[in-house]
């Protein structure tokens, strides 16, 4: 059986040489702005659930950050409330979405749906919660699984670009982990706020991770929400 560290030395080896002849290309990742059910702590999975009022404000906070940088193309997960707040972005810009299923939300499976309590109580949740990487949401994914498609998503950067990835907070984190030569396991200690930013540079040598988690409204990271280690 192929290990964990096995399989991230062959992803971390196809990073480097699919850009090794042609420069940088610089990937954005982008949280969904919030919905009901992020302050409902609700477990949403691939669920499709539209942003909140402060999400679309979120996201319009985002996207004036936005206009500073070059941004080429922006690649959306289909689930509503990431292409709701693409679209906010892309009106903004004047650009057009495209759309990838391989950056939807981790599958919760049987969790999808109650709140995070409810979750807790699962007895299944102490190994995934333990080692996401070996253990599966209860009909859903592995951290691995999920770290797979979303570094396959952003195998369609091409040199020179810069790149929008709107997704969610468990892809953008194993994502995060990937290109920090990280253990994936650790991937839940990762800050990702919604309407969150992160930026990473891809070119022929080690990628370096370029900010994390910058929101456009810093008054919320002062926030209560942010600072819960709950939230």
């Amino acid at each position: 059986m192929r290990s964990s560290a096995d399989f991230a030395r062959r992803l971390a080896a196809a990073t480097t040489v699919m850009f090794i002849d042609g420069g940088t290309a610089t990937a954005i990742l982008m949280r969904h702005g919030e919905t009901a059910w992020n302050r409902d702590r609700r477990v949403m999975g691939d669920l499709d659930i539209p942003l909140s009022d402060d999400g679309r404000l979120q996201s319009g906070h985002a996207a004036r950050l936005l206009e500073s940088f070059a941004i080429d193309r922006i690649v959306s997960s289909p689930l509503v409330r990431a292409k709701e707040t693409a679209e906010i972005v892309a009106q903004h810009l004047g650009r057009t979405i495209e759309t990838d299923p391989r950056l939807v939300e981790v599958r919760f499976g049987e969790w999808q749906g109650k709140t995070y309590e409810e979750v807790a109580t699962d007895p299944r949740y102490h190994g995934f919660a333990t080692d996401p990487v070996a253990n599966a949401t209860p009909g859903g994914d592995t951290a691995e699984s999920v770290q797979r498609r979303g570094l396959e998503s952003l195998a369609t950067l091409r040199a020179g670009e810069c790149v929008l990835f709107v997704t969610h907070g468990d892809i953008i984190r194993t994502l995060i982990c990937h290109f920090l030569a990280t253990p994936l396991v650790a991937y839940r200690r990762i800050r990702t706020d919604n309407g969150g930013l992160s930026a990473i540079a891809i070119g022929a040598g080690a990628p370096e991770v370029k900010f994390l988690n910058m929101l456009a409204d810093p008054e919320r990271a002062r926030s209560h929400t942010h600072w819960s280690a709950t939230a």
